[in-house]
């Protein structure tokens, strides 16, 4: 790929490093499935409700602006990708072209936003199932054990059965969304009332307008808005175990756009124009509240088994990256070694594992704070999260310089309007980082407490003793 052979050497090294071990095993479907599920998930069929709730209607917006941004973050990963496949992702590509700090700062900080974002999962999981009648008394924790205790499970075969499951879970999560979105166009189109409500536009402007709260609410849930779609980068971590990465990624790619403009804006637009903003409600999925809304027999538990299996699909997809994530991470020595260890099916079973406890803290939350955990875990997930697309975005603008200069060959599949769409997307998601820190008192206590994560990776670092490295 490069035309400097120094360069060449290093990428060659670098890419036969972070593939030792792994089989590629995914297919075009499973990748496809994959990008699919990574733009529908817990923060849609859950955080939804409670961000109706907050902002109204103008959460459609948010939803919009956060989507376009997103895009960009992906079209980024995806000039990476072509220009590289690799299952280190993002860690490798920092480790390139930003040094040895930066691939460490890079996957630690990606493994707390999958550490945080599976709290939120296990916490969705215990909410879902507090639906049915005869849950309510089961103490939201034991939910949370057992979910654990299945995607656990579920992450210890090999990654063919990983993308075969997250094949089924995807195809779920669509094909309830777009039986959502056809009801809803049908009921919306032939103006049937819904629980006693008119359909149409005017459910928005009787109850408030698209700011029923004022703008400045609506940019508040930025970093929850931006936590809906923090599964998007586990394409590039898939295309390291993907035959034909190459083909098959700019398709998958080109597709979350339309994805998230029809399954979250369009959603969203729906959702407000079948009912009252107001009936919706946190800690109850918007899906499910407007199922109910129709009053047809068993729709809204079944509405309530596919949210359901949408966190369980994102808990999985969690286990699945922070594993190839913290294995990158120790085969650069900015890990500890046990981490590197892989099972007879290759997989990265002390990585898991090591998530794995994490999530058990989780658990404890639950116990704890059931009441708070989801909102309080899911903005430290968006600190991490945020983290991670920032470095995918330094990285490609690094790979572009480099290909400016002639050291790297360019690539099929470049980001559009680079540099100034790089830049842009760092500038917005630095504003997200601001927006939250007015967010009182989660978003305030989040920001607040990034010097005491930057202490904490000093601190990691150092006990690592990195006195090899170039960065």
């Amino acid at each position: 790929m490069t035309t400097n052979s120094a360069h060449d050497t290093v990428s060659s090294s670098e890419e036969l490093i972070s593939e030792e071990g792994y089989h590629k095993d995914l297919g075009r479907r499973h990748v496809q499935m994959i990008a699919i599920g990574g733009a529908i998930g817990t923060g849609l069929f859950l955080g939804a409700g409670s961000r109706l709730q907050l902002a109204g209607p103008s959460l459609a917006l948010i939803y919009a602006i956060c989507g376009v941004f997103s895009f960009l973050i992906l079209r980024a990963l995806g000039e990476l990708v072509m220009y590289r496949p690799t299952s280190g992702s993002f860690v490798t590509y920092a480790r390139e072209f930003l040094g040895e700090k930066a691939a460490y700062a890079a996957g630690w900080l990606s493994f707390m936003n999958w550490a945080m974002t599976g709290i939120v999962d296990i916490t969705a999981v215990a909410l879902y199932m507090h639906y049915w009648a005869i849950f309510v008394n089961v103490p939201q924790w034991v939910f949370a054990l057992g979910a654990l205790a299945i995607v656990g499970t579920m992450n210890m075969i090999g990654v063919r059965y990983f993308g075969e499951m997250e094949f089924w879970f995807s195809l779920v999560k669509v094909l309830a969304l777009a039986a959502f979105l056809i009801a809803g166009t049908i009921i919306l189109g032939s103006r049937m009332p819904v629980n006693g409500h008119t359909t149409g536009l005017h459910l928005i402007t009787d109850n408030g307008g698209i700011f029923p709260h004022g703008p400045m609410v609506a940019f508040m849930l930025l970093q929850g808005v931006v936590f809906a779609y923090s599964a998007i980068e586990l394409l590039g971590t898939a295309a390291g175990e993907c035959r034909d990465a190459r083909e098959i990624l700019p398709r998958a790619v080109n597709s979350v756009i339309w994805r998230i403009g029809l399954f979250y804006v369009g959603s969203v637009v729906l959702l407000v124009c079948l009912l009252p903003w107001t009936a919706y409600h946190a800690g109850v999925s918007p899906f499910v509240t407007f199922f109910e809304a129709l009053g047809i027999p068993g729709v809204g538990s079944l509405m309530n088994i596919v949210v359901l299996t949408a966190a369980l699909s994102s808990l999985n997809s969690g286990l699945y990256s922070t594993g190839r994530v913290l294995r990158a991470l120790s085969l650069g020595g900015s890990g500890p070694q046990a981490l590197s260890k892989m099972s007879r099916s290759s997989v990265p079973y002390v990585g898991i594992l090591t998530t794995l406890s994490v999530y058990l803290v989780g658990v404890g939350l639950n116990y704890l704070i059931p009441a708070r955990v989801f909102e309080v875990v899911l903005n430290f997930a968006a600190i991490g999260i945020i983290s991670t697309w920032v470095f995918i975005l330094l990285c490609q603008l690094r790979l572009r310089r480099a290909i400016d200069r002639g050291e790297i060959a360019r690539t099929t599949f470049g980001m559009p309007g680079a540099p100034y769409t790089s830049w842009a997307t760092l500038a917005f998601l630095g504003f997200v980082v601001l927006m939250m820190a007015f967010d009182y008192p989660d978003g305030t206590t989040t920001v607040a407490a990034i010097p005491l994560i930057a202490i904490i990776l000093v601190g990691g670092w150092l006990m690592l003793g990195k006195k090899h490295n170039k960065a």
